[in-house]
């Protein structure tokens, strides 16, 4: 019993300690993206810069050797054995994202945060000379931890680390070191000024066409989320085999999705598009912004620009969600709220941790809707995942 006490003691400080650096980590990180972000948004001819951002990328990756293995599913194996998370992984990805950003390549947020929370929690349980077996709680708690300092969403966070590595709870106090570090990293990046996406949404009455209605939009996201993974997968295998040359292929889909910028004439899908998202929550979207969403997002991933892919989901399901709705006869800003949420859930295979995204950003009244709407899409989306390999489970 006393042992017990003090592992349960020592987990608890080791947690606010992860949770404490994870919020300052996560806190820096969110105020450079936003500076970049202002920056492209008042010099637009920056995008057209882009290839030579993708350049100084691959030069850093390949300089501390890490052009390959050294991403968001470096983390995830961390998780689940004794794969290390090297300490240069953090300013590599910190770096790489904020570069990404800059020069407008379409890529979002949360891959960094894992990837930082990730090396934050390995490397501080190698300096506190932790338990090789308990190595995993921290690099969890670490993910959990910026995850809920970006997002806002600290209980999502805790749960998420767990259903994207899939890894069973042997015991469900294994949760609070995440809980712990996602808590504390959050009101270290409040008080900062970092804020938590929130939005507020009328939810309609309940009916059986209604509830038809969202079935139908559900299994929609979910079948936009299996091709958008597969596009990103297929895309990244095919590139890297046409252009194996790290450096040809960041100035290849640099120079492609400047070129793409100027076709289209608009800047809408460089970046992370967060200003989109809160269009069509509001209820407007454009009916094709989704699908140029997922070319721009599959090309700057697959050359190697940095950042992740949750974001840009976020972005493909509520701008698709939002134009759907109005063609079947929901409110568009409802239906941008279940495709936001539903394409997530498609994309990341985290049912339960999608549930719970939903009830922290849009509110507990939309419940029912979230319950139907993240099942669905998990169902319809297939054994397809952002995350190579991760197979269906939930917790």
């Amino acid at each position: 019993m006393k042992n017990r006490v003090k592992l349960v003691l020592k987990w608890i400080m080791i947690s606010i300690l992860i949770g404490l650096i994870g919020g300052l980590v996560g806190t820096a990180f969110h105020i450079s993206v936003d500076a970049v972000t202002e920056i492209r948004q008042e010099n637009n001819w920056i995008v057209y810069l882009l290839p030579i951002g993708g350049l100084l990328i691959a030069f850093l990756y390949k300089k501390f050797n890490a052009e390959k293995g050294m991403d968001t599913n470096r983390v995830l194996r961390a998780v689940k054995s004794e794969a290390d998370v090297p300490v240069r992984m953090m300013p590599l990805i910190f770096s790489g994202t904020v570069i990404s950003h800059l020069f407008g390549g379409s890529v979002g947020r949360e891959g960094a945060a894992l990837q930082l929370g990730g090396s934050v929690g390995y490397n501080l349980s190698r300096y506190l000379k932790t338990d090789k077996s308990q190595y995993h709680l921290a690099v969890m708690a670490g993910m959990s931890a910026v995850f809920s300092a970006l997002f806002g969403t600290p209980v999502a966070a805790s749960i998420f680390s767990y259903e994207v590595a899939r890894v069973r709870l042997k015991k469900y106090y294994e949760l609070i070191p995440c809980l712990i570090a996602a808590l504390v990293a959050r009101q270290t990046a409040g008080i900062f000024g970092v804020a938590p996406i929130r939005f507020d949404v009328q939810f309609p009455s309940i009916n059986t066409f209604l509830i038809l209605k969202l079935i139908l939009l559900s299994a929609l996201c979910g079948m936009v989320a299996y091709l958008f993974c597969l596009s990103i997968h297929k895309t990244e295998r095919f590139v890297g085999k046409i252009l194996p040359n790290i450096y040809f292929r960041a100035l290849f889909g640099g120079a492609l999705i400047a070129v793409l910028t100027y076709l289209v004439g608009s800047y809408d899908y460089n970046g992370a598009g967060m200003n989109i998202i809160e269009d069509a929550i509001n209820g407007k979207a454009i009916w094709y912004a989704f699908i140029f969403k997922i070319i721009f997002t599959v090309i700057s991933v697959s050359c190697g620009y940095r950042g992740g892919e949750i974001v840009p989901a976020f972005f493909i399901g509520s701008t698709l969600g939002c134009v759907v709705a109005q063609l079947i006869g929901l409110p568009a800003s409802f239906g941008a709220c279940i495709g936001f949420i539903g394409l997530f859930c498609g994309a990341v295979n985290c049912p339960v941790a999608s549930i719970i995204i939903a009830l922290e950003i849009f509110g507990g009244k939309g419940i029912l809707f979230f319950v139907v709407a993240c099942v669905i899409s998990y169902i319809t989306s297939g054994n397809i995942s952002l995350y190579k390999n991760q197979g269906k489970y939930s917790i």
